[in-house]
Parts: structure tokens; C-alpha cells; sequence
């Protein structure tokens, strides 16, 4: 007796072809309602800081220094050039650096060197911005003698390196190997092949890594107490203390005076709203060099 058709053995198309379809449209919904899950926090913080700060958010909040204590009115503007400074600083010295690692790490390093660079990488992100801050404080502030701009820069470099390197390795790894070999069989030299055929296709990963590093040192305040201070006056000096949006909203925030409590919900939309046109620019920037 001649075997049985393996299509004997299968369901109808009709019920296979419904299934599909069902779960098809189940694992959709559920991303979409995980997507809006995740959206919540932020819209309802967003909301709230809006709703808080934006009756204060004044022209002169812009352009005015802050007033003497319990004296109501006066602006951030010493606070926002400042956190531009140095989270600039900090830019400057984490961004050649961080991408420049995670390129090594994803074309060439090999072996227990760049193991331990990844596992230093893994760890320095995990410490506590508290700690990098007494850390900063030590290397930099102790030997000059004085707290400065370049001491809070630095400690936001080394908050932002950890997340460029890991991610720009990341990122890089995932540009297919059909580019590279497609380059080297034209001739073209190693390094001519990451700079001009994958750093172009992983543009865009590493711009979103550096934002995410960006905007994880502009919000951060307790590296900035033991290395910038603070400053109530204009100050853009890199060798002395350096006033700063996190350190202000701190400070604003806790004060017992309602102005200062209201100008800290204010500065805050402020600061968010520098990191939001930061990272539009950058967008748009590498949009246009598409």
C-alpha cells in the first residue's frame, strides 16, 4: 500500500491562512500598545513641566541674571550660556573619543585589550553620576586648586563616553559585511573603507548615540556641584566656576521662596527644550548631508 501525501498530514488552507492573519494582527496591537505604554511617562512629564513652567517663560528670563535672594523677577541667562559651555566642553572631548573607540572595537579590536575596553565601557556606565563627579573633583579640581569649567566638562566627557562607545560599536557592527567586501575587492584600503563606506552608512546611529549622550550629561547636577559650582554672575571663563541650568533648577528648587520655586519649573522647560532644538538640528544637518 503506497504511502499517504504528506498534504494529508496538513490543515486546510483556509484555517492556516486565518490563524496568520489572527496572530498577525494580535502582535501588531500589541506593539502598538506597548509603544503607547512607553509614550505615557513622557507625555505626562512633558506636560507637567509645561503646565508648571511655561507661566514664567518670559523674554527676560533670556537675557536677565538672577536677582538677589528673596527679590522676585530675574532670569537664567548666565545658566543657560553655561550649561552650552559645557556640555560643548564635554561634547568635545567625548565625541572624537567615544566614536573613535567604538570603531576600533567593531572593525579592528580583537582579544583581551578590547575586551577589557568593553568591560571598562560596561562599568563606567553603570557608576553613578555622584561618584564620576568625586572623581572629577579629584583629578581636576584638587590640582588646580579651584573649581572650574573645565572640571565640569570633564565629568560630563566621561558620563558621555561609555554610552558613545557602546553604542557606535553597536552601530557599526551592524553595517553588512557585503559593504566591506565589496570595497576591499575594488581596492580600496582599510582605512579608506570605514571612512568613506561604513562611518556614511551608520551616520545616522551614531548622531542618535551622541544625542543620547548629550542628553544624559545636560540633565545631570551632582557631577556639576563638586566640579562647576555654580556662578550667579556672567562667567564663561573655563578656569573658573561656571553657572549652569541643572545646578540653578537644584538650587531654585529647594529654596523656600515660591519665585524661585516657580523660575525652577521654568528653567527646566528650558532645558529640555535645548536638548529637543539640539537634537533637531543634528537631524537636520545629517538630513541634508543625505
Amino acid at each position: 500500500m503506497p504511502p499517504a501525501p504528506l498534504e494529508a498530514f496538513a490543515p486546510p488552507a483556509r484555517t492556516l491562512s486565518w490563524r496568520r492573519r489572527a496572530v498577525d494582527r494580535l502582535t501588531t496591537a500589541a506593539c502598538v500598545v506597548a509603544a503607547g505604554l512607553v509614550l505615557v511617562p513622557l507625555v505626562a512629564l512633558l506636560g507637567h513641566v509645561l503646565v508648571r513652567g511655561v507661566p514664567r517663560l518670559r523674554p527676560g528670563f533670556f537675557v536677565h541674571l538672577p536677582k538677589p535672594v528673596g527679590e522676585p523677577g530675574g532670569g537664567m541667562a548666565n545658566a543657560i550660556v553655561g550649561t552650552l559651555v559645557l556640555v560643548g566642553l564635554g561634547a568635545f572631548v567625548a565625541v572624537p573619543l567615544g566614536v573613535g573607540t567604538g570603531i576600533y572595537l567593531a572593525e579592528i579590536g580583537r582579544g583581551r585589550f578590547a575586551s577589557a575596553v568593553r568591560y571598562t565601557a560596561d562599568v563606567l556606565a553603570g557608576v553613578p553620576s555622584t561618584v564620576v563627579g568625586v572623581a572629577a573633583f579629584g583629578l581636576v579640581v584638587v590640582p588646580l586648586g579651584h573649581f572650574s569649567a573645565l572640571a565640569g566638562g570633564m565629568a560630563l566627557a566621561i558620563l558621555m563616553l561609555p554610552t558613545i562607545v557602546r553604542s557606535t560599536e553597536e552601530v557599526v557592527r551592524l553595517v553588512p559585511q557585503s559593504y566591506r567586501h565589496a570595497a576591499l575587492a575594488l581596492g580600496a584600503p582599510r582605512r579608506h573603507v570605514i571612512h568613506r563606506v561604513v562611518l556614511p552608512a551608520a551616520r545616522n546611529g551614531i548622531v542618535t548615540a551622541v544625542l543620547l549622550a548629550v542628553a544624559r550629561a545636560a540633565g545631570e547636577t551632582a557631577p556639576l556641584l563638586f566640579t562647576a559650582l555654580g556662578n550667579r554672575y556672567w562667567s564663561v571663563r573655563l578656569d573658573g566656576p561656571i553657572a549652569s541650568l541643572p545646578v540653578m533648577i537644584f538650587d531654585y528648587a529647594r529654596a523656600p521662596y515660591a519665585d524661585w520655586n516657580a523660575q525652577a519649573w521654568t528653567g527646566a522647560l528650558v532645558l529640555i527644550t535645548l536638548v529637543a532644538l539640539l537634537a533637531a538640528a543634528l537631524r537636520f544637518a545629517m538630513r541634508n548631508r543625505a
